[in-house]
């Protein structure tokens, strides 16, 4: 089995030996790469429209904030968007129901915002991309220099292969569940989030590198700070390679009334290959007293049946005087009452569930510069 380029997660057993010589190498590739695109014009192109892993980064000053997603440098991407993947070998802590159930909903993440699609295969057929759960020596890790073999329990937890090989191995002496990551005081060990660690090292097997962006699910320190949903980053770095794709069936003709114009946030979300918004970054940034608040620990998600009239209540706080309450839809401020959101007298906020109405809301009750509230909802529709 031949070797490739690949990344991974790690937890740090603080051992630097391990870590001072793949910086070696690393800094090694990273001298090799840089002398065949000096003596190779032509290899510049790559680097300039696929991004660059070190200081090639697009500078876009005067913007609210810059791309910071990494594609691996030579452009490497499946040249199908139809994928499959398969499970060769199960993890000891966890039932093979959850891992595939785990594995599906890690592919899920990046098949929402991208044209890629995954179909799980039988372990005897052939597919595009080959999980497994292994132990110390795994594959061809005793003969690739770049492919070590697994390091034990709280070490390297998986690491992936670029295209066009394919291969995700997860260590198999690592505690996993489906479920968030926590530490078990019982066991003594950390408890792995599979969902979580298979979506960062899907995005390896896609072609993705590492993010600068410390909310994006590919930065390197995502498996530390629990990030478990695919970010902005993210989504550009993989629209990036693959194009973007439209969610909503009624696209077009919202497109044809002028909803590109009249409702950018939202058909930039969901609509953003008709309306030309692919690769667009946010909007600069409004003032400090409009920006959104932190989303709270617990999102309340609310399921409406279409046409369905409900009004929200920041809290009980909202009805004090002197108080002002700021009303937020996927980030961006709901400063008035527009089409379908109504926000009352009573500093309410009433809407009227269509396709629209889909998204995060969440408020904040202020008085002066002291925040005294703050809340937060998912809306969907019910099927």
């Amino acid at each position: 089995m031949r070797s490739g380029p690949f990344l991974c997660s790690k937890r740090f057993n603080g051992n630097w030996g391990p870590v001072v010589g793949w910086v070696a190498v690393f800094f090694f590739l990273s001298t090799v790469l840089w002398i065949l695109q000096d003596t190779n014009p032509k290899a510049e192109e790559p680097a300039q429209s696929f991004g660059a892993p070190s200081d090639a980064w697009p500078s876009n000053k005067g913007l609210a904030r810059r791309r910071r997603y990494a594609i691996n440098p030579l452009g490497y991407k499946w040249d199908h968007v139809n994928l499959t993947y398969k499970i060769v070998q199960f993890p000891s802590t966890l039932n093979k129901g959850d891992t595939e159930r785990a594995i599906a909903s890690a592919f899920r993440m990046w098949s929402d915002v991208s044209p890629l699609s995954f179909r799980r295969l039988a372990p005897t057929q052939q597919a595009d991309i080959t999980i497994g759960f292994y132990t110390f020596n795994h594959t061809d890790c005793w003969f690739s220099p770049l492919h070590p073999c697994f390091d034990g329990l709280n070490g390297e937890l998986a690491h992936a292969f670029l295209p066009p090989r394919g291969e995700i191995h997860f260590d198999n002496h690592e505690f996993w569940i489906f479920g968030r990551s926590r530490f078990s005081w019982k066991q003594g060990v950390w408890l792995n989030d599979l969902v979580q660690v298979a979506a960062h090292e899907i995005g390896h097997a896609l072609g993705l590198w590492h993010s600068r962006d410390v909310r994006a699910l590919m930065h390197p320190n995502a498996t530390y700070s629990r990030t478990w949903q695919i970010g902005q980053d993210d989504i550009w770095a993989i629209q990036r390679l693959y194009g973007c794709v439209d969610e909503k069936k009624q696209c077009r003709p919202w497109a044809q009334q002028g909803f590109c114009t009249r409702r950018r946030a939202f058909m930039k979300k969901h609509c953003p290959r008709i309306c030309n918004a692919c690769f667009e970054l946010p909007v600069a940034a409004t003032a400090p007293s409009l920006s959104p608040p932190v989303r709270p620990s617990r999102e309340h998600i609310r399921y409406i049946s279409k046409g369905k009239v409900i009004t929200f209540r920041c809290g009980l706080n909202s009805s004090r005087p002197l108080v002002k309450v700021s009303w937020y839809k996927d980030g961006e401020p709901l400063s008035r009452s527009v089409q379908g959101f109504e926000l009352l007298p009573s500093k309410d906020l009433r809407i009227v569930a269509t396709e629209f109405s889909e998204g995060r809301y969440a408020c904040m009750i202020r008085r002066g510069s002291r925040t005294l509230w703050v809340n937060s909802w998912q809306i969907k529709l019910k099927d």
